[in-house]
């Protein structure tokens, strides 16, 4: 399946999860990220269980005072 990461089209494995995402991508600071799926942020409680699927768009994005950061290498 193919999803879209930071903007970036990557191949992923069927049942990837978000925290799975989070590992692969190596995200900096993973406690801080915030994750929108197709533009929907999943809870925090529910990355080890929100499974992609193909043609999911992903951000990882960090909030702090004075707005919203979307890291590069994120």
């Amino acid at each position: 399946m193919f999803i879209t990461v930071g903007g970036e089209r990557k191949e992923a494995v069927d049942g990837l999860t978000v925290a799975g995402l989070i590992a692969l991508e190596k995200v900096e600071m993973p406690e801080y990220v915030s994750v929108p799926v197709n533009e929907e942020f999943v809870q925090r409680d529910n990355f080890e269980t929100h499974v992609l699927k193909d043609g999911d768009v992903v951000e990882f994005l960090y909030f702090m005072g004075g707005g919203v950061f979307a890291g590069e290498g994120c």
